[in-house]
């Protein structure tokens, strides 16, 4: 099966979705293709932390009406280390900028279904499994379908937007000569658990602690992600639920006024791999990349969706000058436009990581490390410059 369309958009997650409804608006055709079928993208438990920035830009694009009526807005994070809690405000300290806390896989049912509801098309379902004209003739889609008895579909179209993440086809298809991917391999992993009981405590809560660093990350009002920082060698398997619990107990334990831990049933377990990784440039041809095609963080920050969505946005008003003016030049500045960002993201992610994460036990620099770190901490206990501008990082009260 053969169809044309203007831009054709791998992946229906965040950064694609975004796209998607922002040029079917401006009047672009438009075609989303994505590998894993709707009830799969709609319940996959992703990120769900969006920064206030992001908050703004979907609000402006008429994007935000469920996370507006359903997300849970956070003024304030917490620390804890030796038994001690540090509370930062950081909505006070940054123009009473907060976050919202909403799901990923609601605000991806969100966008799909305003997106279909308007008239735009997704092939749920179907694997890309070849892009080519990006350079000097026109791009094609070639994709097949989960169900065999549908045909393949080739999609010709004038651009192609890369937001299928990091093992995508799109970052893969461009030439190694064309695009250079730097990265660091951080030495720890986390465990991500998404558990079926209540937030102890209201607020995100980072725990500082010598056996290693644990979190606590509300969701919804019975549903919450902790973390506990790993050998990167370990795997799910390596903790069972009992020896979860009694970690995340003994490494977030403050007394009582800290929030009751409560136990129950673990839906959701895995390690994850610690890295940082950016491709440069973000475009290659008709090609652009966006979010974890282009960029991947770890996960300390929450600042990979909010990336995505960004991304989309440039790229959005990218094309919308193109074919209502002619005016290419948002495009050709793509990257140029989007790196410094996603950069200054990075810069913060490794910052925060060094400061929440224990020293490796047997490291010869173990204890003039954990100095810095309780350095850093007593930073953020003076309400001054240095914690106004962790707020304003944090809570994204800038442009992005």
């Amino acid at each position: 099966m053969a169809r044309r369309t203007q831009v054709g958009i791998i992946g229906a997650g965040p950064a694609g979705l975004v796209l998607a409804n922002l040029l079917l608006r401006a009047g672009i055709d438009t075609v989303v293709l994505e590998r894993c079928s709707r009830t799969y993208i709609e319940a996959r438990a992703r990120a769900g932390f969006l920064e206030h920035r992001i908050v703004e830009l979907l609000r402006r694009h008429g994007l935000a009406d469920g996370l507006l009526a359903s997300g849970t807005r956070h003024t304030a994070c917490e620390f804890r280390h030796d038994g001690g809690r540090l509370r930062v405000p950081y909505a006070a300290l940054a123009d009473d900028c907060a976050h919202y806390v909403y799901p990923q896989q609601d605000l991806v049912k969100d966008l799909a279904d305003t997106f279909t509801a308007a008239g735009g098309t997704v092939f749920f379902a179907h694997e890309v499994t070849s892009i080519t004209g990006m350079v000097g003739g026109r791009p094609r889609i070639t994709c097949r379908a989960e169900a065999r008895a549908t045909p393949a579909l080739e999609l010709d179209c004038d651009f192609v937007a890369g937001c299928d993440g990091f093992r995508g086809p799109s970052r893969l298809t461009v030439p190694p000569a064309n695009m250079r991917t730097v990265a660091r391999q951080y030495d720890v992993g986390w465990l991500a658990v998404l558990a079926q009981v209540p937030p102890f405590s209201p607020e995100v809560v980072y725990a500082l602690h010598e056996d290693g660093f644990a979190g606590q990350m509300p969701r919804t009002a019975d549903v919450t992600r902790f973390y506990l920082q790993c050998p990167a060698t370990d795997t799910a398997d390596d903790w069972p639920d009992d020896r979860v619990w009694h970690a995340l107990g003994r490494r977030l334990a403050t007394g009582a006024d800290g929030g009751r831990l409560t136990t129950g049933r673990i839906l959701q377990k895995g390690v994850l791999e610690m890295r940082s990784v950016v491709a440069e440039p973000m475009q290659h041809g008709s090609l652009f990349l966006a979010g974890d095609a282009a960029h991947v963080l770890t996960p300390v920050g929450a600042k990979g969706m909010n990336l995505a969505i960004a991304d989309a946005e440039t790229l959005a008003q990218g094309m919308i000058a193109r074919y209502r003016h002619g005016d290419e030049s948002i495009l050709g500045d793509y990257s140029a436009r989007r790196l410094p960002s996603v950069w200054a993201a990075q810069e913060f992610s490794d910052w925060m990581l060094n400061l929440i994460h224990a020293p490796a036990p047997h490291a010869p620099d173990r204890a003039f490390r954990e100095q810095l770190r309780l350095a850093r901490l007593r930073r953020l206990a003076d309400a001054g410059t240095h914690a106004a501008a962790f707020a304003q990082t944090y809570v994204g009260s800038g442009r992005g």
